[in-house]
């Protein structure tokens, strides 16, 4: 786990190492053990490595690093989680040099040279964004895992080809000069992350999972293909389903995951793992544990207010499963402190309220370890989220109901969710308020959209902006379900782009990898090949996850109503935060820049402080907008808490 950056500028020759360690410095925390660069002086290319050392902790895992027929010269962050068996498969047919050291890098750097990069990267299991240049033909490639598990972010700017794991590292170059994108903070507002491939800068996008950017440093020309996609794999899971047993199925998926959690548990540094005494991460423990000769390191964190503890079913868990457990009660002081920080955390706002407390995990985590898997995307790849059992309902009542009558039932909720908030019941404010949105869907695809939807029954309040229109449905040519197409689409949009960039940034801020077996793309290609039953039975998600865990940990010890990872934000912000939230969103704020509606959020924050209807999610948004343009204007957004 690392940090990459660089540029193709001509005009940069003179001045290229300077600004190449200004990149890499701007997000030293990702890579605090080493650093180095590589220059082009007649292409004017440069890069650079910050690193943090996990496999081949010596010099022999230094980067840029070389081809050993001096063909290629890489940066790289990630993992190849089977990279030992590619040193094999060269071994056996004679096409190793005599090997430097034993990294994972100059694994894949061979075999590029004897494979080439495509058929490389399909051999691959791991996480990964790297850049490579390739002397002779002064092509440079950039690549991104199939699940886009780790970031890169690219774009022109002045005549300048940037790149880099996070943006601090690109606005670090003298020549970058990028807009703010309104339509992006549109998106930000409604779904409270910035859909890839865009990004809050105009003309910088976000490289997308699965993909492969060449670009040709003499004629400038860019060209981007797939070495794999969510869609195909989609469609071939669609054509090639299970038709076992539930037995059948267990047996499968158990062997999958025993073998992703066992080679993510490799490495030359500590590793642990998150542990919230839910599914996802009690299976992952579980499975760890079993395969360790020692007491796994697990870690979790605890709230005092118990509608966001989760703390006590951990730690019975570990107790069960045997870990080394450590837990920490959070003060409502320590989640605090950390909203100063998130423009530093995330270079680009981020919504999601649980990047304060995966921020606080991680920081916990890296005490004892270097390495700490997760049990992220278990919701997504077997249907966990409780949104989708409401999905499963609204797209039932959304296809009885005759198209003329919706527009009118859906007026009346509108109607009955004001009265509600004029009573002061905010929870039924919201949930009249939902449905009106949910029924006013055009198609039942577009029910899964408005599910998860903010700012409901009203414009989104950012100026200047294209008329926000509901996002197309990616997999719309796949035979499947509505409801397996939202499950798909969030495995394609909000999983890459909220759920793994909160994970990143808030680990690597502390300098802890994550890694998350279940996106081992084995995984993720098996789990589409399910029938929906075998993820979502009798109402309840995760069915397989359930029954694989029950052979680990009894059921009364995870069985219990999904919490979420949060704070009371709701409370805060009519508390703690009242003063620091009314500041940020006050009329000559909003106006200082022109970007919001202060109409629109005065009455937005009226209606909460009030208590007339539950608005903390729409006003978190404009928040961590505000803030982290407060923070880009006034002073360069580098370094990490």
């Amino acid at each position: 786990m690392c940090g990459i950056a660089g540029f193709v500028d001509a005009h940069a020759r003179d001045i290229a190492l300077a600004v190449l360690v200004r990149m890499g410095d701007a997000m030293a925390y990702r890579g605090p053990d080493d650093s180095g660069v590589f220059v082009d002086p007649k292409s004017g290319l440069g890069l650079v490595h910050r690193r943090l050392a996990i496999v081949d902790l010596t010099s022999a895992g230094h980067q840029p690093m070389h081809s050993a027929m001096d063909r290629y010269v890489i940066v790289f962050n990630g993992e190849i989680y089977n990279h030992d068996a590619l040193r094999a498969e060269l071994d056996r047919a004679g096409l190793a040099p005599e090997w430097r050291g034993h990294s994972d890098t100059e694994t894949l750097l061979r075999g590029f040279e004897v494979w080439g990069v495509e058929a490389t990267l399909k051999r691959t299991v791991g996480m990964f964004a790297f850049a490579l240049y390739e002397k002779e033909t002064r092509r440079l490639i950039l690549a991104r895992d199939r699940m886009g598990e780790k970031p890169l972010y690219y774009g022109l700017s002045h005549g300048a080809f940037l790149f880099g794991s996070e943006l601090k590292a690109l606005r670090a170059h003298p020549r970058f000069e990028a807009a703010i994108n309104r339509d992006a903070l549109a998106g930000l507002l409604r779904r409270q992350y910035i859909d890839g491939p865009a990004t809050i800068y105009e003309g910088i996008k976000k490289l997308e999972p699965g993909c492969i950017l060449t670009l040709d440093v003499t004629t400038k020309t860019i060209q981007t293909t797939s070495y794999w996609s969510l869609g195909r794999a989609a469609e071939d899971g669609l054509n090639e389903r299970f038709s076992g047993e539930d037995h059948d199925a267990i047996k499968a998926f158990e062997g999958l995951l025993t073998d992703a959690i066992g080679l993510q548990m490799m490495a030359d540094v500590p590793v642990g793992a998150f542990l919230s005494g839910g599914i996802d991460s009690s299976l992952i423990v579980a499975l760890m544990q079993r395969q360790s000769s020692r007491p796994v390191n697990s870690f979790t964190i605890g709230f005092e207010d118990d509608a966001f503890n989760e703390a006590h079913y951990a730690r019975a868990v570990a107790k069960h499963l045997g870990t080394d457990h450590t837990e920490h009660y959070v003060t409502a002081r320590e989640a605090l402190d950390v909203i100063p920080t998130l423009p530093q955390l995330y270079d680009e706002p981020l919504a999601d309220v649980s990047q304060i407390p995966t921020y606080l995990v991680s920081r916990l985590a890296r005490r004892a370890v270097t390495v700490s898997l997760s049990g992220d995307a278990g919701d997504e790849l077997f249907g966990g989220y409780t949104t989708y059992a409401h999905a499963a309902r609204m797209m039932g009542l959304h296809a009885q109901i005759p198209d003329f009558l919706r527009p009118s039932i859906a007026g009346g909720l509108n109607k009955m969710s004001v009265l509600a908030g004029a009573l002061g019941r905010s929870d039924f404010a919201r949930k009249f308020g939902m449905s009106a949105h949910v029924l006013g869907a055009q198609t039942v695809s577009d029910v899964g959209h408005r599910l998860t939807d903010h700012w409901i029954g009203e414009a989104v309040p950012v100026i200047g902006i294209t008329p926000l229109s509901f996002r197309p449905d990616l997999f719309s040519d796949l035979s499947m379900s509505a409801l397996e197409r939202m499950m798909v689409r969030d495995m394609a949009t909000y999983l890459p782009d909220d759920i793994l960039q909160k994970v990143d940034r808030a680990a690597m801020a502390v300098s802890l990898e994550t890694r998350v077996p279940l996106l081992d793309h084995r995984i993720v290609e098996f789990a589409l090949t399910l029938p929906m039953a075998l993820r979502r039975r009798e109402g309840t998600g995760k069915w397989i996850m359930r029954q694989l865990l029950d052979r680990y940990v009894p059921r009364s010890l995870v069985e219990r109503p999904k919490k979420g990872f949060g704070v009371p934000l709701a409370a805060w912000l009519r508390g703690p935060l009242r003063e620091w939230a009314s500041d940020l969103l006050s009329p000559s704020a909003l106006k200082r820049d022109g970007f919001f509606d202060h109409h629109a959020i005065a009455r937005a924050l009226d209606e909460h402080l009030s208590g007339r209807r539950d608005r903390h999610n729409d006003l978190w948004s404009v928040l961590v907008a505000q803030q982290w343009l407060n923070a880009t204007r006034t002073t360069p957004i580098q370094g990490a808490p």
